[in-house]
């Protein structure tokens, strides 16, 4: 049966969920297809393209027009998207950050973040600046979770998980009692402060756009 672009994508895929990162390699993905690693160059020239088509793929759909009704409310439901994306796939926030470094992906969640930021009335410097302000937070913070859930499951974090009581501002009792708490705590407590930023940053009348442009702008 002849290969296809899409059978390679999908035995690397699923040895990224099976494996990790680190055990992807072009030898390992054509022994997986039943081929000789040289059938794999006919469709990705080396593996970081093939990584760039794996980014991708775990992002496809992320960008896709919020729901919600306000520009803030926009930010979140993006932001909570790329983060479930990321979750979804074993070290998905490491290999979608390495891509988003050499430029081997695309840059359609910045550029939802960006449309996010103009329709706050940011201006376009800053609605730029803040989307990838936003792209580095959600990418950061889940490329830790997703470390920190492979120790625990080597055993390697022995603590009993405690979640900071943001609600009732009750302090955690150490650093680790925040770093072993529930990571949505965590990652919605600083989504709040970025967003609570732009706020205030707009009530104090600092980098507004004079006029209603929301256009998204273009990949880099």
């Amino acid at each position: 049966m002849q290969l296809r672009r899409g059978d390679v994508l999908d035995g690397a895929m699923a040895i990224l969920d099976e494996y990790g990162l680190g055990d992807l390699t072009m030898r390992k993905l054509a022994t997986s297809l039943g081929v000789q690693p040289g059938a794999l160059y006919w469709h990705f020239p080396n593996k970081q393209t093939l990584l760039g088509a794996m980014a991708d793929r775990i992002l496809d759909g992320v960008a896709a027009p919020p729901t919600a009704p306000t520009w803030d409310g926009a930010l979140s439901e993006l932001a909570h998207r790329f983060r479930a994306a990321l979750l979804a796939h074993r070290d998905g926030a490491e290999l979608v950050a390495a891509t988003y470094a050499s430029r081997l992906t695309t840059a359609r969640v910045r550029e939802a973040f960006v449309a996010a930021g103009l329709r706050a009335r940011l201006s376009r410097a800053h609605a730029e600046l803040a989307g990838y302000a936003l792209l580095h937070y959600v990418l950061g913070h889940t490329v830790d979770e997703q470390s920190r859930l492979q120790l625990a499951e080597l055993g390697a974090l022995t603590r009993k998980p405690v979640s900071p009581d943001v609600s009732t501002e009750t302090a955690a009792g150490s650093d680790d009692d925040l770093l072993d708490g529930d990571p949505a705590v965590r990652f919605d407590f600083g989504l709040t402060l970025f967003v609570d930023g732009i706020r205030t940053r707009l009530h104090t009348g600092g980098a507004t756009s004079p006029g209603p442009n929301v256009t998204p702008v273009q990949s880099n």
